[in-house]
């Protein structure tokens, strides 16, 4: 018989933790979801055997470690009367309060103040372990009892609690709260990165079938065929340059897109209007609209790669992002594909051009082109926020995690700050100019 905890003395602070209101700004609970996926390793049955190879070792022994956080937390659970000993925390079918119970227990190792609200004298585990722990969580109700990723919701129809507790609002909200080191975000994607990836994408071994459903004999396991490297391609562009996450980018259907041609110019232009937006669930979501870019962009057009994956795919409605079976083949049934997908294929990309895959994830395109809009394109900030969809009122500060983050890569490196004669930035196809000042 598991405990009240509303009704209960003794988690007073767990209580008060969980409901207070933080001011949070809803974004940075989507994103902390997101990223939360993205450091879940992929389960490795899934993926290529170059993949497996770049992680031997790792695979085992992160496993080994989130089964001995996992039989902590069974033990805590059990010592603090919220599971029955005989009872198994981690199973298909979780405990009602899981996700609170999974709050409750990285806060009794992590945070500074204890479950019945006193504060903590002495030194507590760190934010990096905290992050740890709502790994092996996720881990053990994801992979190991099939839960997957799907966000913890309560059922319109039967009323019960659904999906993995660990990627829930409430865990997501108080690791964003909880005081410590700063997480770990994925590395953003540079526009150099993406360049490298379509070169190797658009080699002639990897140009469109001449039939929409021959078959792709890949040289490797693993290997990505011509559909789908014109699928990640898009998908690329249009994470990157729209700043979308990836269940915004692939929830888009042919309907949700209108490409048009100015009849002066011949200039192509295509308009993406998201039927929905979890920061703008009332509406009043703009569109985004592409146009076609210079060849010195031709790696990030939007309008180019939709073009190409429409020539590769022969898709006429439905959702733009298929499912890819075996062999390169799209899925005939209208089924989207899924991130655990896109990221499987995004990894395996990295692999073809050399790049450790580890750092990045699905939210590196965001960040990535956050960065690329500032940094390179010199955006105000006001407008990458209006684009993105982060507020513009500046009190929350979601949008310095996306400029900065310790992860990435430097654009100049420091030696050079004061250094005038350092060597010239790319040319602007636009106004010319390659000095850093520009």
């Amino acid at each position: 018989m598991s405990i009240d905890i509303s009704t209960d003395e003794g988690y007073t602070g767990l209580l008060k933790t969980i409901t207070q209101d933080k001011h949070l700004d809803p974004a940075d609970v989507l994103d902390d979801l997101e990223e939360s996926h993205d450091q879940l390793e992929v389960d490795m049955s899934g993926l290529g055997d170059a993949v497996r190879e770049a992680s031997k070792g790792v695979s085992e022994k992160t496993s080994q470690e989130y089964s001995r956080l996992m039989k902590q937390c069974q033990a805590f659970l059990v010592e603090h009367g919220m599971v029955s000993e005989g009872s198994q925390f981690f199973s298909d079918n979780p405990h009602p309060q899981a996700a609170i119970y999974i709050v409750a227990w990285i806060m009794d190792s992590c945070d500074l103040i204890k479950l019945d609200g006193t504060p903590v004298l002495e030194e507590r585990s760190t934010y990096t372990h905290a992050q740890k722990m709502r790994a092996a969580a996720t881990f053990g109700f994801g992979k190991t009892h099939g839960l997957g990723m799907q966000a913890w919701h309560q059922s319109e129809i039967s009323g019960k609690m659904l999906g993995n507790p660990s990627v829930s609002e409430t865990v997501s909200t108080y690791m964003l709260n909880t005081e410590g080191d700063t997480p770990i975000s994925a590395r953003a994607v540079s526009s150099d990165l993406l360049e490298d990836l379509f070169h190797f994408n658009s080699q002639p071994r990897y140009q469109v079938p001449q039939t929409f459903q021959s078959s792709f004999q890949p040289a490797r396991k693993g290997e990505l065929g011509p559909r789908s490297r014109a699928s990640m391609d898009l998908g690329y562009s249009l994470a990157f340059c729209g700043l979308l996450r990836v269940d915004e980018l692939l929830k888009i259907q042919l309907q949700d897109l209108t490409l048009t041609e100015n009849p002066l110019t011949g200039e192509s232009k295509l308009s993406l209007q998201l039927p929905f937006r979890k920061t703008s669930q009332f509406g009043d979501i703009k569109p985004f609209v592409f146009y076609e870019m210079p060849d010195e962009y031709q790696h990030i057009c939007v309008v180019r790669a939709f073009a190409r994956w429409i020539l590769a795919s022969g898709l006429t409605e439905g959702y733009l992002f298929r499912k890819i079976r075996a062999n390169d083949r799209i899925a005939e049934e209208n089924e989207p594909m899924t991130s655990e997908q896109f990221l499987e294929m995004f990894r395996n990309n990295l692999l073809d051009v050399g790049v450790d895959f580890v750092p990045y994830g699905t939210h590196s395109f965001r960040r990535g082109g956050c960065q690329w809009l500032s940094v390179e394109r010199r955006w105000p900030l006001r407008q990458i926020c209006e684009w993105g969809g982060w507020s513009q009122e500046f009190t929350h500060l979601t949008i310095v995690k996306y400029l900065i983050s310790w992860n990435d890569n430097p654009h100049v490196d420091r030696d050079d700050f004061f250094n005038m004669k350092r060597a010239p930035a790319k040319v602007c196809p636009t106004c010319n100019r390659s000095c850093h000042c520009a």
